[in-house]
């Protein structure tokens, strides 16, 4: 099993559709920037309506094989979906752009390359993420494809709202917009028997509570606006269906676990590794900056060379932010943040040899060597184990079936 790009997922979407038409239908709800359909799959015909969001993010694919899995499950179990009393919709990639440009990298399984995964990497600079439409007063009009995700958010009113990530590597973990009896022990029991590593603290979501190991909870008094550790703010289309009453639940699944990140005992020096990861991150992206010449990547690529360079940007930020809130936690927390302070830089470089190699070839063969380096550096550092596809879909489809179970009674 490997991950479906853009053209695939519309393809099998259409050949599910077809071969139980009495139970799914597919329609197109919007356009990208570059007037790519944004296709919704939607199974049953029950009142209450659930959406499912994949693709938020161009380096997370998991999230359209998860869609297809449990749009398959259904149309073959219908008597789920009538239990339920409810409908199923899938948007199968919201960001498919970013997914194009992404693509090209499939995984090999049992036992893939993280290098090779890096080869074709892409994740889109933060205003250019569909969850995260502009906070008022910054100017910003929305993208299109985050007003097809809020029309469609006001026209289905939805009892959930499931968003399906997937990281390179650490460990597992979901975030609530509120607390569902009974889900968190479930998604736990879930990772353990796939093999996946919960995230005992992650780093994500910082002003959301934590319910360790590997849940997230949003405050009662949040507001519809999320910020991003590296300081940046905007609304969320995560929040923005709570005037509906909406549970809204964040579901992330590694593609290589890294067991450190599970340890729940005290870290006994809080200062001390938080100065590290922060110089780590620092001394990396400077890396890179100093081998930064002046030229300038193909049209086509230019997407990727503003992405690298808006995260040699909030380095400074980043780490100042973890030495301001990272004052405790356990060895399973700073082991995350060890991983993010290697992630950054190695996005990074990855993504500026590819928007240089046409232009700057000297460039990016030097960047071609620190991912490498860096690459076996976190593999002697954190034994990274590939998680088979399988069990990252896994993940997302049984958490997605036991939460709506609680939800719908």
């Amino acid at each position: 099993m490997g991950y479906p790009g853009v053209g695939e997922l519309e393809r099998r979407a259409r050949e599910l559709v077809g071969a139980a038409p009495g139970v799914l239908r597919l329609r197109a709800v919007g356009e990208s920037r570059a007037g790519r359909p944004l296709w919704l799959l939607s199974a049953g015909h029950g009142e209450r309506q659930i959406l499912t969001v994949a693709g938020a993010h161009a380096n997370e694919p998991v999230g359209g094989a998860s869609a297809l899995r449990l749009a398959r499950l259904l149309a073959h179990r219908p008597e789920y979906l009538e239990t339920l009393g409810c409908t199923w919709h899938f948007l199968l990639c919201l960001d498919p752009d970013g997914a194009r440009l992404a693509h090209g990298w499939q995984p090999e399984e049992p036992a893939p390359s993280l290098e090779e995964c890096h080869r074709h990497f892409y994740r889109p600079a933060f205003a250019c993420q569909p969850e995260s439409p502009p906070a008022p007063g910054t100017g910003r009009q929305p993208l299109p494809e985050s007003a097809a995700l809020v029309r469609l958010l006001d026209e289905l009113r939805p009892v959930a709202q499931f968003t399906l990530h997937g990281i390179e590597f650490g460990g597992a973990f979901m975030m609530q917009s509120r607390r569902v009896s009974g889900a968190a022990r479930t998604f736990r029991e879930a990772a353990g028997l796939l093999r996946i590593p919960l995230d005992d603290h992650p780093c994500d979501g910082p002003d959301w509570h934590c319910d360790p190991p590997g849940v997230l909870r949003l405050p009662e008094e949040s507001t519809g606006s999320e910020r991003d550790p590296s300081g940046f703010v905007a609304e969320s289309t995560w929040l923005y269906p709570r005037r509906y009453g909406t549970l809204t639940v964040l579901v992330e699944a590694p593609a290589w676990a890294a067991p450190a990140v599970s340890d729940p005992r005290p870290a006994p020096d809080p200062e001390r590794e938080v100065a590290q990861v922060g110089e780590l991150l620092l001394s990396r992206t400077r890396e890179i900056a100093e081998l930064l010449q002046d030229g300038v990547p193909d049209e086509e690529l230019l997407p990727l060379d503003t992405a690298a360079r808006e995260l040699l940007g909030v380095a400074p930020s980043l780490a100042a932010t973890w030495a301001v809130e990272e004052r405790s936690g356990s060895r399973g927390h700073f082991a995350t943040l060890g991983l993010a302070a290697r992630r950054l830089p190695l996005r990074a470089a990855a993504m500026l040899r590819r928007a240089l190699a046409g232009t700057a070839p000297g460039t990016a063969c030097a960047l071609t060597e620190l991912v490498h380096e860096w690459c076996r550096e976190l593999e002697k550092t954190y034994e990274p184990r590939w998680i088979p596809v399988s069990a990252q879909t896994g993940l997302h489809v049984r958490t997605m079936l036991d939460v709506a179970h609680r939800v719908c009674g």
